[in-house]
């Protein structure tokens, strides 16, 4: 079990960088270190835990914040001196409150805001993670809960009525009209493959085996 450890190329103090990747948002939010025993911790427990150079200590991320990290996978590079840790983030990384760790950016020589990551693949992984938390929590005068509820005729109906508003904002050659019912669409695709038991993640590996073949 403990063999993966002598496959990490540790530095002379013992630590290797890990870099925490928050699979649902799509961004890097911390870079911490590891000894062996935080990255046996993490292994045994699925949650992060980390090794402070400053204190000299394991520590749990979120154990006092309750901001978690549960670990999705562990990879190792090339070089096996820096682990990529692909989490699901509980709340905020960073102790200053934000998302990420790293949200400044260089601009014209100035450390500023760093944009806001507006990818398909966030948004439609942030759209889902939040269906995904009211089928787990449902929460009063929830239209996510109210179509969950009704179950997969009315979702599949809606999924119909969106389809036809997205070919109609084309017909019409309406840009503006298009974005906003392709979202519709995609948040109500999200619900039902949420009530199929299906993640975006699934629809992604057979778009990949498709480019494959």
């Amino acid at each position: 079990m403990s063999d993966f450890i002598n496959e990490v190329t540790w530095n002379h103090h013992g630590l290797v960088p890990a870099v925490a990747y928050d699979n649902i948002s799509g961004q890097v939010v911390m870079l911490a270190y590891m000894n062996e025993e935080s990255l046996k911790k993490t292994v045994e427990t699925g949650y992060a835990h980390y090794f402070s150079r400053s204190r000299q200590e394991l520590w749990k991320k979120g154990e006092t914040s309750g901001h978690l990290q549960k670990v999705k996978a562990i990879k190792l590079d090339c070089d096996g001196d820096a682990i990529l840790l692909e989490i699901e983030q509980e709340g905020a990384a960073c102790h200053t409150g934000n998302k990420t760790c790293f949200f400044r950016e260089l601009k014209d020589g100035q450390w500023g805001d760093a944009a806001e990551n507006t990818s398909i693949a966030r948004g439609m992984a942030l759209e889902y993670n939040i269906i995904r938390e009211r089928g787990e929590h449902p929460v009063d005068g929830s239209y996510t809960n109210y179509l969950l509820e009704k179950g997969v005729d009315k979702i599949c109906k809606k999924v119909g009525e969106e389809s036809t508003e997205v070919v109609i904002a084309a017909k019409n050659r309406s840009q503006e009209e298009l974005i906003y019912e392709t979202a519709d669409l995609i948040y109500h695709v999200s619900v039902l493959l949420y009530e199929q038991g299906l993640t975006w993640d699934d629809i992604g590996k057979e778009i990949l085996s498709r480019r494959k073949s």
